[in-house]
């Protein structure tokens, strides 16, 4: 009985009491009015139990067991296709990118962020992110160029720009980057002497290493993009490590002494260069002087013989008191010719001038003429007045 055909006292349906009756067909009116729920159920299941190969049963209880069974397998297969359908919805991040599998193959293309639906149980979507910055460190020991061991510690910084090629052309992308990180870093590292590894060389030798990276990755076609690469440490083995650490301060003290030697050479060369080009002047200036006197010399001597020719008496005169004259002006002793005979009187002034108070502090250049005049009048007064006899003769 459908819910819409309600019952009488007696268990009957009364027709009167349906709100449809008037719109069936054949009721009270014209109109055809909704299908009865039973009856579509019974339908489905009739066409569906026709579709499966199913009989008609002769019996009334046969014929309603048979309509039961066939809307249960009815209503669970609509839930199931439901379900499936339902399933098979899926949601892509703007930060990844899927990658489809249909029955194992994958299909051309990526999946771009949204919503979408693929077959469940028939395709296979794989979400990749491709925005995130994965790392990787690494840590070894490596021989340099010149037959050192330094311990390395490296991070790499990588993303997957290409999710399809990441997905299927490599077995385990995190794995090969490993290896060939590995690779590039003792490549790099095998090139370079372990004093530049050490210090001078560490942020070439990390851009050799992404470049050569870089390369392995394009070759291998993994879709990963390495961004930075970073040589953490590269140092000497710890039971070593303070032999190499005197050494390097031992090169530090090699630079200290020679910029002090530097320093010292710039400070002492240009006062030594200045000291060579003062000699060389004085030397010069000596030169010239020494042929200037000369020339000169000759040139007196040239005019001395022209005079000597005129009047050789005079001139020889001339020459002697000169000669005298520069001769005994630097001495402080004076020799005096007493008249009236051979006698010649010594005058020792610097004894007196000492005896004077003087101390010997002036010398005969400080008198003057009229000085020494005044003095010789003074000592032939003294010598007139002694007698002759009491003459000291020289």
């Amino acid at each position: 009985m459908a819910w819409n055909e309600p019952e009488d006292n007696k268990g009957k349906k009364s027709d009167n009491d349906d709100p449809w009756n008037s719109q069936r067909p054949g009721g009270g009116g014209n109109d055809q009015g909704p299908p009865d729920l039973d009856e579509i159920i019974e339908s489905l299941t009739k066409r569906f139990s026709a579709f499966l190969g199913g009989k008609k049963s002769g019996g009334g209880s046969s014929s309603g067991n048979n309509s039961v069974s066939g809307g249960l397998v009815l209503g669970v297969i609509t839930i199931m296709a439901i379900l499936w359908v339902g399933m098979g919805f899926y949601t892509v991040d703007e930060q990844e990118r899927g990658v489809v599998l249909r029955f194992g193959r994958a299909l051309d293309g990526v999946v771009l962020p949204g919503l979408h639906w693929n077959p469940w149980l028939v395709d296979e979507v794989t979400k990749i992110n491709v925005t995130r910055v994965y790392d990787e460190s690494f840590s070894n020991s490596m021989l340099t160029e010149d037959d050192n061991i330094v311990d390395v510690s490296m991070t790499v910084q990588y993303q997957v720009t290409d999710a399809r090629s990441y997905y299927l052309n490599v077995r385990d992308p995190v794995v090969s980057l490993q290896m060939a990180a590995e690779s590039a870093i003792r490549h790099e590292i095998g090139s370079t002497e372990m004093e530049a590894a050490t210090t001078s060389a560490r942020l070439q030798i990390a851009a050799d290493v992404k470049i050569r990276l870089q390369s392995y990755m394009d070759l291998y076609q993994t879709g990963i993009t390495v961004s930075e690469v970073n040589l953490d440490q590269a140092q000497q083995p710890a039971p070593v490590r303070a032999a190499y650490d005197d050494v390097i301060k031992a090169g530090v003290d090699q630079v200290a002494f020679q910029n002090e030697a530097n320093a010292y050479a710039n400070q002492v060369v240009p006062e030594a260069r200045g000291l060579a080009r003062r000699v060389i002047e004085e030397a010069s200036a000596y030169r010239d002087q020494v042929i200037a006197r000369a020339d000169g010399e000759a040139q007196r001597f040239t005019q001395l013989l022209t005079e000597y020719q005129r009047s050789p008496e005079v001139t020889r005169e001339r020459l002697y008191l000169e000669t005298m004259q520069e001769v005994l002006g630097n001495t402080s002793k004076v020799l005096i010719a007493v008249e009236g005979g051979n006698n010649i009187m010594y005058l020792p002034l610097d004894q007196m001038l000492q005896r004077s108070g003087n101390n010997g502090r002036v010398s005969m250049e400080a008198l003057s003429t009229q000085d020494l005049r005044n003095l010789s009048n003074q000592v032939i007064q003294d010598l007139n007045r002694q007698p002759t006899g009491t003459r000291t003769g020289r």
